[in-house]
């Protein structure tokens, strides 16, 4: 009998974007990979490349039209279309199909598996991928741990480093051109000559003649024109802003454009600050770069802004996911966070101290001070 003739599979019924076929050695789900950026089959090891060509392009949207038409605009993202609210910290976790999860990744309080489904959300567009894989990030958050001063001495133990967990933190850039009308006042520093009398060192009267720095000021009124490019805005309020804002520089100019399959295997929080909110943001964290243009502008060695407006035009926007490891734990009914930046390894953190560590090294101080005194008054 001839030998059977091998065909290739048929794929009868395609799966919707997003939802990735089981490992074709072992059924089991692929993971993305850090590593080999691509899906890993975490059992046999199985392989498979995220081909970028087939990636859409990292695209501008405009925000206006975005308003007025966000009904009609928002979708879920493939594969991840519920979510869940924590009751702890209220984060909205996107839940990957068929995964059960356990505890929220930023507050650790375990989340009551009550999904519903994702409605009125602008899905991404664009993504930083991980590049520090789970390893490298333990091993990071290892040598934060270890260079802290007077943390208590169970802290290691406590902070189990196998709670760090891939999360995807939802962000807005936004760029917008702004026009700044302004008025207010130039200082120009000049020399004025004062005759003054004075008492010298002898107690006798004299006269002298001193420099004296004035002022003089003019009004002035004028405009300031500057292009804004990628402002960037994190939609989560499940974080700290103190420790969130550690995590920069992002490699903003380094983005992909979005495919579901980088998901897999990563936790997935919903925006917590809206398209709007996030540009009032924006808004709020380009003020000082234009009033020191504006005071650029003006000149001369002094200024005053009495009024400023500002007008902004064509403002665009993108939504993207940046990747974070963090880790949860607990010391003495306190929560604390440790985050470490998916694709450079900078760790932030917050952290607990021994009262007893330093206590200690100031007696320790005190001892050294008091013996060398003790010292010092037997060698006189």
């Amino acid at each position: 009998m001839d030998e059977p003739i091998e065909k290739e599979p048929t794929v009868t019924h395609a799966p919707p974007a997003g939802r990735k076929f089981p490992c074709p050695q072992c059924g089991a789900r692929l993971d993305y990979n850090p590593r080999v950026r691509g899906l890993n089959c975490p059992y046999c090891g199985h392989k498979e490349e995220i081909r970028k060509d087939t990636a859409p392009a990292v695209l501008e949207r405009d925000y206006l039209k975005y308003l007025d038409d966000l009904e009609t605009k928002a979708k879920p993202i493939p594969g991840r279309e519920s979510q869940t609210r924590c009751t702890g910290c209220g984060a909205m976790v996107l839940l990957e199909e068929k995964v059960a999860t356990e505890r929220c990744p930023f507050c650790a309080t375990h989340l009551e598996n009550k999904p519903v489904a994702v409605a009125g959300m602008i899905a991404p567009e664009c993504i930083l991928p991980f590049k520090v894989d789970l390893r490298h990030a333990r091993e990071a958050f290892s040598k934060w741990l270890h260079s802290l001063w007077f943390a208590p001495s169970q802290l290691t133990k406590v902070a189990t480093l196998g709670q760090l967990q891939g999360v995807y933190v939802p962000y807005w850039t936004y760029d917008t051109m702004t026009y700044t009308f302004y008025s207010g006042e130039r200082g120009d520093n000049y020399t004025d000559w004062v005759t003054r009398t004075v008492r010298d060192a002898n107690g006798n009267m004299r006269t002298e003649t001193v420099p004296v720095t004035r002022i003089a000021w003019s009004r002035v009124s004028g405009e300031i024109q500057h292009f804004f490019d990628d402002v960037l805005v994190c939609g989560s309020k499940s974080l700290p802003q103190g420790l969130i804002d550690g995590l920069e520089p992002w490699e903003i100019g380094r983005l992909d454009g979005f495919q579901p399959e980088y998901l897999s295997g990563f936790r997935t929080e919903r925006y917590a600050v809206g398209l709007k909110e996030g540009f009032q943001v924006a808004k709020s964290l380009i003020e000082p770069t234009i009033d020191r243009l504006i005071r650029q502008d003006i000149g001369g060695d002094h200024q005053r802004v009495h009024d400023k407006k500002t007008k902004h035009s064509a403002i665009t926007f993108k939504h993207l996911l940046l990747p974070v490891w963090i880790a949860v734990y607990r010391y003495h009914d306190r929560t604390f966070q440790i985050l470490v930046n998916g694709r450079s390894g900078k760790v932030v953190g917050k952290r607990p101290w021994s009262t007893w560590k330093i206590v200690r090294l100031v007696l320790l101080i005190l001892l050294a001070v008091g013996i060398i005194a003790l010292i010092a008054s037997r060698v006189k």
